[in-house]
């Protein structure tokens, strides 16, 4: 159950037409009273001898009781109260209590024996209503409602409880501001599907994720399309900046702007330099000439290699470092999430782009960052953003699903951070966006991961009872039910290609299977299958790949594996 406070009304008759009205796409049913100051007040809906003037006179009388110069300039208090999608539909009671609960809790009308204001609860659908309040006790003064909507907030979690209703995460101060009616109500006229302050907040989200400067941000802004506005200090020292989407005009016609502080706690001046604490790579520049090659050392594929290889690492990391750490992290792979959105092909767009704005929430909370720990994550952003967009195919798009299926358990294991340090949205927030990583992957594997499987059926039998024999070795435990998933063909051909790469298969699969998470995987044997691709440096795409019995003997003989012994690793292998 969520309220949303807007306390800077000035006419309540303005207010009460909306809430009596059709709404703004006919989606207003059968506006009608639900609860009231008295109990006894003219309600327009149902009574056709009742105004709305006659009941916005009895809501102002307070107000127009005081000398003209002592009336608020804006008295009108307005709340909504919303039940969840699957909440059961309550009655007209129910919400009648449920208004009375929040006017009290909220000091709008605080009940014994005390001052309080005149309020009207209205209802005009099945999941929530309207309460409208004016700030002028009936004694003349003013009602004791500091901060209420956080008091509205507490009373909602208790009122969830008591009703069996869907039961919201308290937030902790940290989440960044939620829209205004009015900026919802511009956007639907506008016909976008988010309001200004939202997209703004994702595009300054995307300009600083491995951004390597205050230059490059800035730079990144304006090619985004951003109107960018800078504070600066008379000594000529930046101190702050704000941003407008070019079609977002006031009624003057001037730009809407908003400070990064306004957009997200951590988008404020300060706290972005902070991010830029330990330097980045140039690499490339920001802006390459031309466009690196997609398989390429620059390319998108080899920046995802990297990512994988960089979020195992940043696992381990949260999972044993000390909070302020921890943090760092976590607030780094939002950056991660955020730049590999953006840079993601067409069929996983949509979900990677949930995914990123959902961690958003969880990417911050009191545990302040320690900034500079996390350099290897900023840079695997930069690398991404850098890499250039993939095509969604062949090496680059199975090497998407390498990074996702890495970056679903690195997101898990800041659930679990979360979780245990009692942050309940922030935890709430990494369990939705696990869900949408979930989804994305399904969709960047089916084409690389069904090609392992064609792969793995065509496999001779000798080859297929040898890596059968090699999983029962390496991971007995594990072995019947890697067996029985479908993926288990794809995993003896990546064991097949991993051998006669000069690779120990068996010790790679010891080494894969004993990284935990393994038991929040759908498919232990797609698992395995990634990591033993980044751990042995394999090509993730072997769409076009032939193995036979006689060429695997061949790649696979003693005499060659000793050479391979002798050269060492493969040039550019990344570390596990």
């Amino acid at each position: 159950m969520i309220p949303s406070v807007n306390e800077s009304g000035s006419r309540t008759i303005g207010l009460l037409a909306y809430l009596y009205g059709p709404g703004r796409h006919e989606e207003h049913t059968d506006p009608h009273l639900v609860a009231s100051f008295d109990g006894m007040s003219p309600d327009p809906g149902r009574d056709p001898a009742a105004a709305l003037e006659d009941l916005q006179q009895l809501l102002d009388q307070p107000v127009m009781a005081l000398p003209r110069h002592a009336r608020p300039a804006k008295h009108v208090w307005h709340t909504s109260v919303r039940t969840a999608p699957g909440d059961r539909t309550l009655s007209d009671e129910e919400w009648g209590e449920i208004a009375r609960r929040i006017v009290a809790a909220t000091g709008i009308d605080p009940g014994g024996g005390r001052p309080g204001c005149r309020w009207a609860a209205v209802r005009h659908a099945d999941d929530h209503i309207h309460i409208v309040a004016t700030l002028v006790c009936e004694d003349g003064s003013r009602p004791d409602d500091f901060r209420s909507g956080k008091r509205a907030q507490a009373e909602c979690r208790l009122i969830e409880k008591e009703l069996g209703l869907h039961q919201v995460a308290p937030g902790d101060g940290t989440a960044a501001q939620l829209p205004t009616s009015a900026e919802r109500h511009k956007a639907e006229r506008q016909g976008r599907e988010r309001t200004a302050r939202e997209e703004l907040r994702e595009t300054v989200r995307r300009a600083v994720a491995g951004a390597a400067g205050e230059e490059e941000f800035f730079d990144r802004l304006a090619a985004a399309g951003l109107l960018v506005r800078k504070r600066t200090a008379p000594s000529g020292d930046l101190l702050g900046y704000k941003v407008a989407l070019p079609d977002d005009r006031n009624k003057d016609g001037e730009p809407v702007f908003y400070p990064g502080a306004r957009l997200a706690p951590d988008l404020s001046l300060p706290r972005i330099r902070e991010r830029f604490t330990g330097a980045l790579d140039d690499g490339q520049g920001a802006t390459p000439v031309e466009p690196p090659s997609p398989t390429g050392p620059g390319g998108p594929s080899a920046a995802r290699r990297r990512t994988a290889s960089v979020a195992w690492q940043a696992l381990l990391v949260i999972e044993q470092a000390d909070d302020a750490v921890a943090a760092a992290y976590i607030a780094s792979a939002g950056e991660v999430l955020d730049a590999l959105a953006k840079t993601s092909s067409a069929h996983t767009r949509a979900e990677l782009r949930e995914a990123a704005v959902t961690f958003e929430r969880a990417s911050r909370s009191h545990v302040r960052a320690e900034r500079g720990h996390d350099r290897a994550l900023r840079q695997a952003a930069r690398d991404l953003v850098q890499g250039g967009p993939t095509l969604g195919r062949g090496e680059d798009g199975a090497t998407t699903a390498m990074a996702i299926d890495m970056l679903f358990f690195l997101v898990t294991a800041a659930l679990h951070w979360h979780a245990k340090k009692g942050h309940a949205q922030q935890a709430a927030a990494a369990r939705q966006a696990a869900e949408h990583l979930r989804a994305a992957y399904q969709a960047a594997a089916a084409q690389p991961l069904g090609a392992l499987y064609q792969r793995g059926r065509r496999l001779g039998r000798p080859l297929l009872q040898r890596q059968t024999t090699v999983l029962r070795q390496a991971v007995p435990e594990l072995a019947e039910q890697v067996l029985a998933e479908p993926g288990w063909y794809a995993l003896a051909a990546t064991l097949t290609d991993a051998e006669a790469a000069g690779h120990d298969p068996a010790e790679l699969l010891t080494g894969a299977a004993g990284r935990r998470e393994l038991d929040t995987a759908e498919s232990v044997s797609d698992i395995l299958v990634w990591r033993l691709h980044r751990s042995a440096d394999l090509p993730a795409d072997t769409s076009n790949t032939v193995v036979t019995d006689r060429s695997f003997e061949r790649a696979a003989s003693p005499t060659r594996l000793q050479a391979r012994a002798r050269l060492g690793p493969q040039s550019g292998r990344l570390s596990t």
